[in-house]
């Protein structure tokens, strides 16, 4: 399905499906998904109470006794490290795998004993064990993120030092926008509004959102869902669409065009969703028409613990004022991540990512010329996606266990295993 869609010009919106549980999530959206995210098998989710899953209270990690032991290879522990008790060397190795994407084999068909001997012969199980310890992938922040959170605190502390003491300062150069640069702006904001055209005119095929009030009618909580998920479906048509657009897309691998897409998606869809936010009603609106308060998310089947940070994040995202230009940019940075799982050409993708952060901070620097700190600021919030996709990964595997079922494309782009 997903090859489908990447190698399709205009892949048709799917039929309609079978009916659904409520509760099986959809990262909603319209136009806010981005990227195909990964399903990881979060620990958050341990346990169950008739049929529902009891989610491990959040806040600080418990204080270390001493004693602790490696939940992945039994040595001493050091700390909680990607959502796991673990020790150093299996933080290490889990990261270092993470980074490079690394692929291993195992000799005695993945049915190794995990300790402190095995560990280090077998890397495949090791890694086995940390993701079934819970390990979370998206919790591994990549060489350039680290690069990033450094740059942003280091420019926040010298701003701190500066703010009471005015001192003249050189003229600076002024920041212009090459003929390229300026065309390539054009055009992306250009495909996304095309893109998002063609969503509003499949709107009539979306089931309406019942205007029952009666939480209890098994009917109603089907067609909510249904109205969610098929915005969500409608919202990947769009984000590949654009992403085929991009220049030097099509020149990557097919199995590196999915892999971009299919880690990315969650997070565009995130970046959508926080330009449709409205502050004064604490809302957000798709198509123009479908406006959403918390409220409404959660009768579709989300979790609170989901739709808080999603509204934080948009409320964030709407402080900074970002017109069209500069999302459409930060969107086709966050496609071409040459960190994702799975991607093979890990040059080529830098290569083509790189025109799209020297046009965005060009372009800030004209649009915002006093304000330095907003072209870190707005990578930051690409690392905070990371961030957000885990905790929609734990939403997903929440509905995994309460046995919900999604539609056939979204299954295949989160790696929901039916």
């Amino acid at each position: 399905i997903v090859t489908s869609y990447v190698l399709s010009l205009t892949p048709p919106l799917p039929s309609v499906f079978p009916p659904v549980s409520h509760r099986a999530f959809l990262f909603l959206n319209c136009n806010f998904s981005n990227y195909f995210i990964l399903l990881i098998t979060s620990s958050s989710f341990s346990t169950c109470v008739d049929g529902q899953p009891v989610k491990r209270k959040k806040g600080p990690a418990p204080k270390m006794l001493g004693n602790e032991v490696c939940s992945v290879c039994g040595d001493k522990a050091s700390g909680f490290h990607y959502n796991v008790l673990s020790c150093e060397g299996c933080k290490g190795f889990f990261r270092r795998s993470v980074i490079k994407s690394a692929q291993y084999s195992c000799k005695n068909n993945g049915r190794c004993e995990m300790d402190m001997y095995m560990r280090r012969k077998c890397q495949q199980c090791r890694l086995r064990k940390c993701r079934e310890a819970g390990m979370l992938e998206q919790c591994v922040l990549s060489e350039e993120q680290i690069r990033l959170k450094k740059m942003k605190k280091q420019q926040e502390e010298e701003t701190a030092r500066t703010s009471t003491v005015v001192t003249p300062t050189p003229p600076q150069e002024v920041a212009t926008l090459d003929p390229q640069q300026q065309e390539m702006i054009e055009k992306l904001v250009a495909m996304q509004k095309q893109c998002n055209k063609r969503s509003f005119l499949d709107r009539p095929k979306v089931t309406p959102w019942p205007q029952s009030q009666d939480l209890q009618n098994r009917e109603v909580r089907q067609q909510r869902f249904a109205h969610f998920t098929e915005l969500a479906i409608m919202s990947v048509q769009e984000i590949v669409d654009f992403a085929k657009q991009l220049p030097g897309f099509l020149e990557l691998t097919r199995e590196d065009q999915i892999a971009l897409l299919k880690t990315s998606t969650i997070e565009i869809m995130l970046l959508e969703t926080s330009r449709r936010y409205n502050p004064a009603i604490d809302s957000i609106t798709f198509l123009k028409d479908f406006s959403y308060n918390k409220e409404d998310f959660a009768k579709a089947g989300l979790q609170f613990e989901f739709i808080n940070p999603i509204f934080e994040f948009s409320k964030g995202m709407n402080d900074l004022h970002l017109d069209e230009a500069e999302y459409a940019l930060l969107i086709a940075i966050n496609i071409f991540s040459a960190d994702r799982p799975n991607v093979q050409d890990h040059d080529l993708v830098e290569r083509l990512q790189q025109p799209y952060v020297d046009a965005l901070r060009s372009y800030i620097m004209i649009k915002r010329p006093n304000d330095h700190l907003m072209f870190p600021r707005m990578l930051m919030k690409l690392v905070s996606l990371r961030t957000l996709s885990s905790v929609h990964s734990e939403q997903v595997f929440a509905l995994r266990l309460q046995d919900k079922k999604l539609p056939p494309l979204l299954s295949e782009i989160w790696d929901v295993n039916e």
